[in-house]
């Protein structure tokens, strides 16, 4: 009975290797992507702006671990010719993470009240604890998903997406009388849903090749490139964007930083997970791609298909964000829509751009990488400093904003030149995926800027995303023929 549901619905899958991959975890995370979804108005009425920020401070510093918990071996597993190699830098990358967590539980030990107190929030002490363990689950996660990556897994990897947000927001839900702490235990149980269920092959891989110290040191030297180059560039990308909750707690409030925190994950999660799932899938295909001299057909693939998707939402954020916020999470979250309706723009470029940053791994060119996220970071460091300066939470977060899609403006630009691309090419798709968006929305576009008494903006939106919906559907049917 099993195999009649499952041959069929494997017949619906596209038949070309990337849009199948792409499906495959889109459609595994989805589910993921609703729930967390569906239960964030939920959490908003049980835990307060000042929780989340608790929460936006705690993965601020567990990112800044996480970036570099396994030297950035991880991305070069899907990479060498061999089976054996590829264990090899495995079991490298698994060591690292080793290492890292015992750093994470030296800082939590010496120097854990000090550091809670000097980011605004002493409350985190008492949760601190949760560091080194949610560095062993994240960094462990990196290493075996890119091994699952490498081959070509990806219905494990959207399975560990729904059982990581299923534990997250189980512990969230039940744990909210413990305020912020709720949130922070439901993140770490989450992360070690996701790594326990892909460990299993990526460990067996491990013992089958006969993995051997001597292997790993000649993996460590042939790939040097990544903790030498590439884990500064991805340290100063995650500092940059983990400053704004870190430094709002610090300069502003705990609550400041839990605005914030909302806006973003709201606008990131399912950028994220949509974007994660084509990086993966993109990553796994580019290095034969660029063997192959196909390499910028590819990247204006990608391109094309994740600015039909992502265009739509940003300018409903831009029209509506503050009373969309209120509207769905509660009216002391209004503040947060207006933060988002400035951060559109910025993760837009992020959704369509850091898939494509696999390229550095790709072609080996972590120094230019390295070049961008220091200018990246700079950037971002002048903005927040500015915004503080002149007391003004909602001006920090608009330069801060503006500021990063200036840069990842020219991060595609750099992408399209790299890799053979005209950037009219890049361009016309950019403004193909604005039309559709502008005349798919245009009901509420009208309502929000021309205020008709005969159109709510509730009622134009329901109708714009019902034509959205249409379009999606479309894109979906021709990503499959």
């Amino acid at each position: 009975m099993l195999n009649r549901l499952v041959i069929p619905a494997r017949r619906l899958l596209p038949t070309h290797t990337f849009a199948r991959g792409v499906s495959v975890l889109v459609g595994g995370t989805a589910g993921a992507q609703l729930l967390a979804i569906a239960a964030a108005p939920l959490l908003t009425r049980l835990y307060a702006p000042e929780d989340f920020g608790l929460l936006a401070v705690y993965g601020g510093l567990l990112a800044l671990f996480t970036v570099v918990a396994s030297g950035r071996y991880q991305l070069a597993i899907p990479l060498p010719e061999t089976q054996r190699e590829a264990a090899e830098v495995l079991a490298l990358s698994l060591a690292v993470v080793a290492m890292t967590t015992l750093l994470a539980l030296l800082l939590v030990l010496l120097g854990g009240k000090a550091l809670a107190e000097a980011l605004g929030v002493p409350s985190l002490n008492h949760w601190l604890w949760l560091l080194p363990l949610g560095v062993a689950f994240a960094g462990g996660y990196q290493a075996v998903s890119h091994w699952a990556v490498r081959t070509r897994a990806f219905s494990a990897l959207a399975s560990t997406r729904i059982k990581q947000s299923l534990a997250l927001l189980a512990i969230q839900l039940v744990a909210s009388p413990l305020g912020g702490g709720g949130l922070l235990l439901g993140h770490a149980a989450g992360q070690g849903a996701g790594t326990l269920t892909l460990a299993r092959p990526a460990v067996s891989a491990i013992g089958e090749h006969r993995v051997t110290a001597a292997g790993m040191w000649a993996a460590a030297c042939r790939y040097r490139k990544f903790p030498l180059l590439s884990s500064w560039s991805g340290l100063f990308n995650t500092l940059g964007k983990q400053l704004p909750p870190l430094l709002f707690a610090a300069l502003f409030s705990p609550v400041a930083a839990g605005l914030y925190a909302l806006a973003h994950r709201v606008l990131a999660m399912p950028m994220t997970l949509i974007g994660e799932a084509v990086g993966k899938v993109f990553f796994a295909s580019a290095a034969e791609a660029h063997r192959q001299g196909e390499l910028g057909q590819l990247v204006a693939r990608v391109h094309a298909i994740l600015a039909q998707l992502a265009i739509p939402p940003v300018l409903i954020l831009i029209a509506v964000g503050s009373d969309l916020f209120a509207l769905v999470f509660g009216e002391r979250w209004r503040e947060a829509g207006e933060f988002a309706r400035w951060m559109a723009p910025w993760l837009y470029l992020v959704f369509i751009t850091s898939p494509l940053s696999h390229l550095f791994s790709v072609m080996e060119r972590q120094g230019q990488g390295l070049i961008f996220q220091s200018l990246l970071l700079g950037v971002r460091v002048a903005a927040i400093a500015v915004g503080a300066l002149r007391d003004d939470l909602l001006l920090t977060v608009a330069l801060f904003s503006l500021g990063s899609a200036a840069c990842w403006t020219g991060f595609l630009v750099w992408i399209a030149r790299l890799t053979d691309n005209p950037p009219r090419v890049l361009a016309t798709a950019t403004l193909t995926a604005l039309g559709w968006g502008v005349a798919l929305l245009a009901p509420l576009l009208a309502a929000s800027w021309l205020a008709p008494v005969w159109l709510p903006w509730s009622a134009a939106l329901l109708l714009s995303a019902v034509l959205l919906g249409v379009r999606y559907v479309f894109l979906l049917r021709r990503a499959y023929q």
